[in-house]
């Protein structure tokens, strides 16, 4: 799936809305990691939280929330829009001056790459008129697809997440995930860190 700019900012709409009663933590849906992640440890050390979105105040939020759910973690998080000038971010050559100059031995990324809304399915919709009776239904089945009754919707949220070692420049661990209906940005930042951390013990322990 191509990221498009406009597709970024999703997440400031989808954590808005006030009629998703659903909630789920984060599930990741794939996970992968390198066979040297056994050897890497950032106890105690610099790593930067870096949220790659063209809409600055998600990103500054963001990266904050990702920062101390490291920090609480026992890690040194630092959000990456403090080290890095704004017209520097895109280049990598400048963004690894930045992070070298500041003693940065990891980064954790978090990407959104998909929103879907999907339509919720309410218990009222089977009392309407149109499925009380089979003879009922029959007409209605074939003639449309809307569905009666509360219109509500879940929104789901794809999340990529990667773990870089600085030194090394290499990935080390990579995962996706699915968020429905996150309370805010820092529920969704916390529940996909804690979602990793466990996936991360469980495959290099």
């Amino acid at each position: 799936m191509v990221l498009r700019r406009r597709l970024l900012p999703f997440i400031l709409v989808a954590l808005a809305l006030a009629g998703a009663t659903a909630i789920a933590d984060a599930k990741f849906t794939s996970v992968w990691g390198a066979p040297e992640a056994r050897t890497v440890n950032f106890k105690g050390k610099k790593v930067a939280a870096l949220v790659i979105s063209e809409d600055l105040s998600l990103r500054m939020s963001g990266e904050e929330a990702l920062a101390r759910e490291l920090t609480a973690r026992g890690i040194e998080g630092t959000a990456a829009y403090r080290q890095i000038p704004a017209p520097e971010l895109k280049n990598p050559d400048a963004a690894k001056r930045w992070f070298d100059r500041d003693g940065v031995a990891g980064v954790v990324a978090l990407k959104p790459v998909s929103q879907d809304k999907v339509k919720r399915y309410t218990p009222d919709m089977w009392a309407s008129p149109y499925y009380s009776t089979f003879w009922g239904y029959y007409p209605y089945s074939w003639s449309t697809v809307y569905v009666v009754g509360s219109e509500a919707t879940d929104t789901v949220i794809v999340v990529e997440s990667l773990v870089y070692d600085i030194q090394t420049g290499k990935l080390i661990w990579a995962g996706v995930s699915e968020t429905t209906n996150p309370k805010s940005l820092q529920k969704l930042v916390a529940d996909i860190v804690k979602e990793a951390a466990k996936k991360i013990e469980k495959q290099f322990r």
